[in-house]
């Protein structure tokens, strides 16, 4: 479970992140660790993950005890044969700001990770907020949402048919009638975000993009 609540913060954003992955609750205290979680909550090689795992305890060169608590241990699916991952997430400008300080921190964190098996990884703003994650909080609005399993097959028969096509000939294929093409259409981004139809989610996705069922 993790070491420690975050309390409610009125300068930062703090809150708990709707999970299903999450051991205990998905708890962060900036926009960035949310943007973080949502990432491993749709990231198919993610098992499990937990915020604030460890509390690491040091003392300095002076003396003073010091403690580090890593944001989150994330575990990964067993055919990946991947050791835990133990994650600092941090932006840019701060890691610039407060390197000195930082510094000290992540080498215990380091050395932890490795006593335990584990890997030690720093992500920042610039890996995380990319075209990607627009696509993931997206998708995610989909993923558990009740779609006709009707609409879902006849999706996955004209995208079986077509080959690779746009989401926009996909619809077009499905129906001529507009109002039908929209009741479609929350089916082709379910079925994307539950990982049965493929796009490119590194590029944004629009109504251009390319699908096709995965082999």
């Amino acid at each position: 479970m993790p070491v420690r609540k975050i309390p409610k913060n009125y300068r930062n954003v703090t809150g708990i992140a709707a999970q299903t992955k999450a051991i205990g609750e998905a708890q962060f205290e900036s926009p960035l660790e949310r943007d973080f979680i949502a990432l491993l909550e749709f990231s198919p090689e993610v098992a499990r993950y937990e915020v604030q795992p460890v509390k690491i305890e040091w003392k300095d060169a002076q003396g003073k005890p010091r403690y580090y608590r890593p944001d989150v241990r994330v575990e990964f699916c067993d055919e990946l044969k991947r050791p835990p991952w133990l994650y600092e997430v941090k932006c840019r400008d701060d890691l610039r700001a407060h390197w000195d300080e930082l510094r000290s921190k992540f080498r215990q964190g380091i050395r932890y990770a490795r006593k335990q098996g584990w890997v030690f990884h720093l992500v920042s703003d610039v890996e995380i907020r990319t075209p990607y994650l627009t696509n993931v909080r997206f998708l995610l609005g989909y993923r558990n949402r009740t779609i006709p399993k009707a609409s879902i097959e006849a999706v996955l028969h004209a995208s079986e048919r077509l080959g690779e096509a746009s989401v926009e000939q996909l619809l077009q294929d499905l129906s001529d009638d507009p109002w039908q093409q929209a009741e479609y259409l929350p089916a082709i981004w379910y079925l994307i975000a539950n990982w049965r139809l493929h796009a490119d989610l590194q590029q944004t996705l629009t109504m251009a993009s390319p699908i096709r069922r995965f082999a």
